[in-house]
């Protein structure tokens, strides 16, 4: 497979998209595990207006797996397919990783469960999500 940056460009905003939902969705539970529900709605507000920079951050970041991905999959054997190189991944360095940032990054006992499976099934969306672009495109 030959390196394709408009291909890896659309996986990256497809990713970004699939991740967006996924926390918009469980914005409830994410909001607990973190305590933003206990904070005043000007609080919030101010918040999120300084989320811009973060955000474009965290498109940098994206772009950055996407490019990794396809770096990987032009890598493999013909037999490999693209969803099971994101599964791979994501079993093998995502889910180890997240588990133990969720473990020892502060996360209160009663939170960590949830905010594995939640952080864990958003990465897996994500990485899915590209590789569905990187299979059809």
């Amino acid at each position: 497979m030959e390196l394709n940056y408009v291909t890896i460009l659309i996986a990256t905003v497809v990713q970004f998209i699939c991740g967006a939902a996924w926390y918009t969705a469980l914005g409830k539970t994410w909001g607990e595990i973190h305590g933003f529900d206990k904070l005043s709605k000007e609080v919030q507000q101010e918040m999120m207006k300084k989320m811009g920079p973060l955000y474009g951050l965290q498109f940098l970041v994206t772009l950055l797996t996407s490019y990794v991905m396809m770096l990987f999959l032009a890598s493999l054997s013909s037999e490999w397919h693209a969803f099971g190189m994101a599964g791979f991944l994501w079993l093998g360095l995502v889910l180890p990783t997240q588990i133990s940032a969720v473990i020892f990054g502060g996360t209160e006992s009663k939170w960590i469960v949830k905010k594995i499976a939640i952080q864990a099934g958003g990465s897996l969306l994500c990485l899915q999500a590209a590789a569905a672009v990187f299979y059809f495109l």
